[in-house]
């Protein structure tokens, strides 16, 4: 019994990061059903419309576009760090690589091929198409993540646009005449705005501000122009 209660101990402590963001993406998104639940009752009411079960709402496309939405524009904000960092630099963050290092780097710098260690994922020593894939694969996978995640958030969108156009008497839209209406870029470019805004701030912030124990700031006594250094 000891040696599993050390080993569930350990599970957590070792996974605690994705364990904790995780659990608590489920009680925000948890938190956001209920409110929105809430205001859009309130909304269906001022239009004289009968009030919906949260159970309903959870499958509407009301709820569908707002959590999409914010999806999109997160996975946005990775791919384009991901793949901008290879080649775009600052001075002086640890979100940064080295000013000298801007570009894809060496085999040797990356462990691949004939300069992969044992240790190393398989893919990374392979020297054919399976290594190309795989030195791409993050950023790859976030626009895809990125992509998808745009696409749903356009159709969930059609539907909840078309709901209330519909409430209103007026004329629904399709897919493509929703993707020219101020509803979807508006909300897009609200999200987009802000997640870049975010990283130029902790690109700019963290090159004279730390936070001590942490791998996003540099160590408390680096110089301010230390590049790539994490504490």
């Amino acid at each position: 019994m000891t040696d599993d209660r050390e080993a569930r101990r350990g599970f957590w402590r070792q996974n605690s990061l994705t364990l904790a963001f995780g659990i608590a993406f489920l009680v925000v998104l948890a938190c956001q059903a209920v409110t929105g639940h809430a205001g859009f009752n309130e909304q269906m009411t001022v239009d004289g419309l009968q009030p919906i079960t949260f159970a309903d709402y959870l499958a509407s496309s009301d709820f569908a576009v707002d959590v999409t939405e914010n999806w999109q524009s997160e996975f946005l904000q990775f791919f384009l760090y991901i793949f901008g960092t290879v080649y775009l630099v600052q001075r002086g963050s640890p979100e940064s690589k080295k000013v000298h290092k801007a570009g894809t780097e060496s085999d040797e710098e990356q462990r691949m091929g004939e300069h992969a260690r044992p240790d190393s994922p398989r893919w990374a020593g392979t020297g054919d198409w399976r290594q190309s894939l795989y030195a791409r694969s993050l950023g790859t996978v976030m626009g895809t993540l990125f992509v998808l995640s745009w696409t749903a958030q356009s159709i969930t969108g059609t539907a909840a646009y078309n709901d209330q156009q519909l409430r209103q008497l007026e004329d629904p839209v399709s897919w493509a005449g929703y993707l020219t209406t101020p509803d979807f870029w508006g909300r897009t470019l609200q999200n987009w705005q802000s997640e870049l805004l975010a990283v130029a701030a902790m690109v700019v912030l963290s090159i004279y501000l730390r936070q001590r124990g942490s791998p996003e700031s540099k160590p408390v006594g680096a110089a301010h122009t230390s590049t790539g250094v994490e504490g």
